[in-house]
């Protein structure tokens, strides 16, 4: 799996692959693994060989070392968990299919993925380049058509509509759930919220145990998902409702994930929400109403609130027109 068996020290990868031993230090800490003793044999003709390639993206000036890192945390923070999900997900497979406990389930995965670990590579670079073709395409398409001015230094890039949704009753509810019951709520919360999101032209930035962030690149269809999104729970008998944000603006983007002040807004906004409510705030309540799709969605205002960091903020309950 990893190229054959270890027969390098971090030196010896290091002169191997022609960089200082720091390079290979500093490259081994962006992968997420621990440091090594200096007679630790732990490197492959892989691990030389993957070395050797990302220096050489830094040395005919491709990448500078700090893009060169970033990128390999990235990976390697995405890798960890895909690894996790895989397996974690092999082990509730064989609960059910076997009827054994947790302990000999992980002990029959472990045979598994060494059948299966090849197709599970394929799958990963498979979604890997399907993920990214779409994005480069979305990319091209907004700058082509959209922003053609210069963006300033200190100015939010994207122009993006997203939210949050979180079940309600989470806590109280989880305090009466055992590790099954609760990985199952999750696993359900999950699944909804994903296939509802992302069959109506929406992304998801990160789930966070009883919520998840959802981004758009225009409002008509963020609109869209997130009254689809809470429509879903709502009929749901196995899962919380939930409650739901929305807010349209500026952000930026780093390490996957978006901040600036409308995702701020929008987590201040979702806990004014009640039982099934969508919450908003008036520049975005006014493009919906303005818009010409925004008939078919209804915006009342609310009142204003105290939100934490943001002082007053007029908020405004958003849902479905049942006339349309």
């Amino acid at each position: 799996m990893i190229g054959g068996n270890p027969q390098y020290t971090q030196s010896q990868l290091a002169e191997l692959a022609g960089v200082s031993e720091q390079d290979a230090k500093d490259f081994w800490r962006a992968m997420g693994f621990r440091n090594l003793d200096a007679d630790a044999v732990t490197f492959t003709d892989l691990d030389v060989q993957i070395l050797r390639a990302s220096d050489t993206l830094v040395s005919s000036g491709e990448l500078d070392g700090s893009a060169l890192i970033s990128l390999l945390r990235a990976e390697s923070q995405t890798a960890n968990r895909l690894a996790l999900w895989q397996l974690e997900t092999l082990v509730e497979a064989n609960i059910r299919a076997h009827a054994i406990d947790d302990t000999s389930a992980r002990l029959v995965a472990l045979d598994q993925i060494q059948r299966i670990y090849l197709l599970l590579e394929e799958q990963t670079l498979y979604a890997w380049r399907r993920h990214m073709c779409e994005l480069l395409e979305r990319t091209a398409n907004q700058y082509a058509l959209r922003y053609r001015h210069e963006i300033a230094p200190d100015e939010y890039p994207l122009r993006r509509a997203l939210g949050f949704a979180d079940m309600v009753s989470y806590t109280s509810t989880t305090r009466h759930l055992g590790a099954a019951g609760l990985s199952r709520l999750i696993q359900k919360f999950e699944y909804i919220s994903r296939d509802v999101i992302t069959s109506r032209g929406a992304r998801i930035v990160k789930t966070i145990g009883d919520a998840v962030l959802y981004i758009a690149d225009d409002a008509e269809t963020a609109t869209d998902v997130v009254c689809a999104l809470v429509e879903r729970f709502a009929e749901e008998t196995e899962v919380l409702p939930v409650r739901a944000s929305l807010v349209d603006g500026f952000v930026v983007s780093r390490s996957g994930d978006v901040f600036g002040p409308p995702v701020n807004l929008a987590s201040r906004l979702v806990d004014q929400a009640g039982h099934g409510e969508i919450f908003t705030d008036a520049g975005t309540a006014e493009l919906i109403k303005t818009a010409a799709w925004g008939k078919k969605y209804e915006v009342s205002p609310r009142g204003t609130v105290e939100l934490q960091g943001l002082g007053e903020v007029p908020t405004f309950a958003l849902k479905r027109n049942s006339a349309e």
